[in-house]
């Protein structure tokens, strides 16, 4: 069985938890391949921000790529997958990919998905947000990605903080058609 290439990539903005979800989630899925790309700004967040190691992102990947290496994978048109989320995505690196500079591996990646039309998925985490995010967001949304800001909903009746990353990152996967359990959907009364 071919397994379904997925990139995350995490860029330096608040919100670690969210990735480190989506980590252990893919990481865990026999039908993915999870390849991480992180920020040189993204490690110094979770380590101003949380208790999180980097290894709790790149133990879950089967591949790790720096932010500066524009040679791999990733960065190439010809190289197949099925989609790229960038989470959190910081408005530095939204307006990059929203202008359309490369300067860094997550960046081309993210060029690279809108030109080749695959699946880009932005979880934006700011707020309150400028009318620049706000341009931003469009011109990236009208290019072919997905801004899905940092907001999980409240239906599921979280009890904890990692109840509210599962259902940031369910929502997530659902954009990208991977089946999860992480959260009970709208009118359900069991977790799928």
């Amino acid at each position: 069985m071919d397994k379904k290439k997925i990139i995350l990539a995490a860029s330096g903005a608040s919100g670690t938890v969210y990735a480190v979800k989506l980590a252990r989630c893919l990481g865990g899925m026999d039908n993915i391949e999870l390849h991480l790309i992180i920020s040189d700004a993204a490690l110094k967040v979770m380590e101003l921000e949380t208790d999180f190691k980097p290894e709790e992102l790149t133990g879950n990947a089967d591949f790790v790529y720096r932010q500066d290496n524009i040679a791999a994978p990733p960065a190439s048109g010809s190289w197949r997958h099925a989609g790229m989320i960038i989470c959190p995505c910081s408005m530095a690196t939204l307006a990059a990919v929203a202008q359309g500079l490369g300067n860094n591996l997550i960046h081309r990646a993210a060029d690279v998905c809108l030109k080749e039309r695959k699946k880009l998925i932005l979880v934006t985490r700011e707020t309150p947000l400028n009318l620049i995010h706000i341009r931003n967001m469009e011109t990236v949304t009208l290019a072919g990605a997905t801004v899905m800001p940092a907001s999980p909903g409240f239906y599921h009746a979280p009890k904890s903080i990692d109840d509210m990353a599962a259902h940031m990152a369910g929502r997530i996967l659902e954009q990208l058609e991977i089946p999860h359990s992480l959260y009970r959907a709208w009118g359900e009364d069991s977790l799928r």
